[in-house]
């Protein structure tokens, strides 16, 4: 399918709304704590989820159960929402929080590449993956806790 206009607005406004998201975040963080900030969006979140669930009244949803890891996203999204909220607090708060992405995605690829999940085929990490790891987690980590001390 070739890209539309619309394919890229839809982008260009997801960007825009994490950017915001990151930033509301991480004002609710400095004036509360972590967990508040976590806990804003999410309950946010599943109040729409449970109003539009009420307006749309989707049919009987089937008696198959999703897989256990499925459940993990809240608890995912939410450690992501606590820490994208403490970065946003450090001396570079965008470059802190494009590491703790960076580095998520990274632990994410290699479990998911070492699992065989989202049906890509398996392949075991390797000395270079975890090495390539090692790296982006400790650039991340100077960058967030040593970032502002120049």
């Amino acid at each position: 399918m070739d890209p539309r206009p619309y394919h890229f607005l839809t982008a260009f406004g997801a960007g825009i709304l994490l950017s915001l998201m990151v930033l509301f975040n991480g004002t609710l963080a400095t004036y509360g704590s972590l967990l508040f900030a976590s806990w804003v969006p999410h309950a946010t979140g599943t109040v729409v989820a449970l109003v539009f669930l009420a307006l749309m009244r989707p049919k009987k949803a089937s008696k198959a159960r999703p897989p256990l890891w499925a459940y993990a996203g809240g608890v995912v999204g939410a450690f992501t929402v606590m820490a994208t909220s403490y970065t946003m607090n450090t001396a570079l708060a965008l470059s802190g929080t494009l590491a703790v992405g960076l580095a998520g995605q990274m632990v994410f690829s290699l479990i998911a590449d070492a699992r065989g999940m989202l049906g890509l085929p398996q392949k075991i990490p390797n000395a270079r993956d975890w090495a390539a790891l090692a790296l982006i987690v400790a650039g991340s980590l100077i960058l967030i806790f040593f970032g502002g001390a120049a």
